[in-house]
């Protein structure tokens, strides 16, 4: 063993994987006392992001079942309307007419799921607010991290 190390060509080689590792063992200090290692852990837990399924809120909305009746109720009534007044009319008059009534319908579901939608991002700004977020966008736009809210959301919209 002794020969080896009186060997220069040996000594320099022990001498660089001793070399190696205290230069790898003062970067793994160094990481560790700046806490890089935890950061972005702690990052993740304490994001300013979050997250929500936005569809699932919709449909967890104890106030949709309202407007598809509402709505029902309008289509129907719609239906009637075309019925009767289209008898006389030419195929371009009914066609013209279908479309207002399409119109009509569509004006009145954005009017029923305005107000919807309104209280949906009212819970959402009181729950982030709640968390400290500063940041809520929809799930399927992140790839990794932020605080998922969507279950908070839908217990505070069911609580009204």
């Amino acid at each position: 063993m002794m020969q080896h190390l009186r060997n220069p060509k040996n000594v320099k080689l022990v001498s660089l994987f001793v070399a190696a590792i205290f230069v790898l063992g003062c970067f793994a200090l160094t990481l560790t006392q700046s806490g890089f290692g935890s950061t972005a852990s702690a990052a993740a837990k304490e994001s300013a992001i979050g997250v929500v399924n936005y569809q699932m809120l919709v449909s967890q909305s104890p106030e949709l079942a309202n407007v598809r009746t509402a709505m029902q109720n309008e289509i129907a009534t719609a239906q009637k309307d075309f019925d009767e007044k289209s008898k006389a009319m030419s195929d371009a008059e009914k066609q013209r007419y279908y479309k207002q009534l399409q119109e009509r319908l569509g004006n009145k579901e954005k009017e029923l799921m305005d107000p919807v939608l309104k209280n949906i991002e009212l819970n959402i700004q009181k729950i982030a607010d709640k968390k400290g977020l500063s940041v809520v966008v929809h799930k399927d736009t992140v790839v990794f991290g932020g605080v998922d809210i969507t279950d908070e959301v839908i217990r505070a919209l069911q609580k009204g």
